[in-house]
């Protein structure tokens, strides 16, 4: 299949650039692949698709306030960082903004007493900083202070304190991404728990998920595309969990693509896995023949895009390019902070 493959019209007043005020109210399209039926619910319905042993796989990743504003020595301009990831030693890779004001030797200072050095590039147009003289739990605590939620560049606002809580799913606790798993959102600790009275049972894996999720696919031939890697953990107590329900003939649902690509990372042989920790740049495209997921929960993505892709691979690309005809024309909302399919 070609990039091309993966275009579609949408009106822009689809996109949401707000969260929905209760998180599981929701729309929920539900897209069956053995009949290629399209219903529509709520996602406090998604318990009703869902059976005793079932395993809910989670991405735990939890967003930081990557935006950060800063002022460059001797000039005093005004300088936008975002902190991409945490190397070590106090050292980060960041995104500045202006990039063609900002060169190797350069101070930046971020609030009273807090500044950090330009070391470095970056081959992807980024810098290297490294932060003087704060330890990191400090440092972590003023970022949460006053850095602003990355929020993606399609919504046309700033971010608010309210996209601090919002941005974020309510089981967030691995810090390290600087994207939400949109897909989770959705869910309130009254429908987890809904779910695990139903005798379904929800682990955890982390998928620290980049700003690479939204750099555009730029080649016509998919096998050309290489994706950003990014930093994922899989526990042994969730490896075991999955494996012990796979043998038993249960089923495996993802929440949301980073789950999706972070199973399939980890498949050793046949439909096992193995507790891993790693970086990967795992492309999912049509055709792919999953292993590790039956039943995938996911939002509405961008034309074009490798979250879109992934998703035309489980289900098959005729119905999700249905199934996206059919969400406009219902007039669903669109993209992090939109609505919700489950393909079962």
């Amino acid at each position: 299949m070609r990039l091309s493959d993966f275009d579609y019209a949408f009106p822009k007043e689809l996109i949401a650039n707000f969260p929905i005020k209760e998180r599981d109210h929701s729309k929920l399209m539900v897209i069956n692949r053995k009949d290629e039926s399209i219903t529509h619910k709520h996602f406090y319905d998604i318990a009703d698709y869902m059976n005793p042993g079932d395993l809910l796989i989670v991405n735990e990743t939890r967003v930081y306030p990557a935006r950060l504003w800063a002022v460059k020595d001797r000039t005093d301009a005004k300088v936008e960082v975002f902190l991409l990831r945490e190397l070590e030693n106090s050292l980060w890779e960041v995104m500045v903004k202006p990039a063609r004001k900002v060169r190797i030797g350069n101070k930046l200072t971020i609030a009273d007493g807090v500044q950090c050095d330009v070391i470095d590039n970056t081959v992807s147009g980024g810098r290297v900083v490294r932060f003087n003289g704060i330890p990191q739990e400090t440092l972590y605590k003023l970022i949460d202070e006053i850095g602003q939620s990355p929020l993606p560049p399609y919504i046309d606002r700033e971010p608010t304190d309210e996209d601090k809580i919002k941005y974020q799913t309510v089981y967030a606790k691995r810090r390290g991404a600087v994207a939400a798993p949109t897909a989770g959102l959705h869910f309130t600790e009254a429908l987890l728990q809904k779910i695990r009275d139903k005798g379904v049972k929800i682990y955890p894996v982390v998928l620290h998920i980049g700003l690479g999720t939204f750099r555009p696919v730029t080649v016509e031939d998919l096998t050309r595309h290489r994706m950003d890697s990014e930093y994922f953990e899989v526990s042994a107590e969730t490896a075991i969990a999955i494996n012990e329900a796979k043998a038993k003939g249960k089923r495996i649902i993802g929440v949301g693509t980073s789950v999706a690509r972070t199973l399939e990372t980890v498949t050793v042989s046949g439909f096992q896995i193995s507790p891993r920790r790693g970086w990967t740049d795992k492309f999912i495209h049509p055709p792919y023949d999953f292993k590790m997921i039956d039943v995938l929960i996911t939002n509405f993505h961008q034309p074009k895009s490798t979250l879109l892709m992934l998703v035309a691979a489980f289900a098959n690309y005729p119905l999700i390019m249905k199934a996206y005809k059919e969400a406009v024309k219902k007039k669903y909302r669109f993209f992090s902070y939109g609505d919700a399919m489950i393909i079962i």
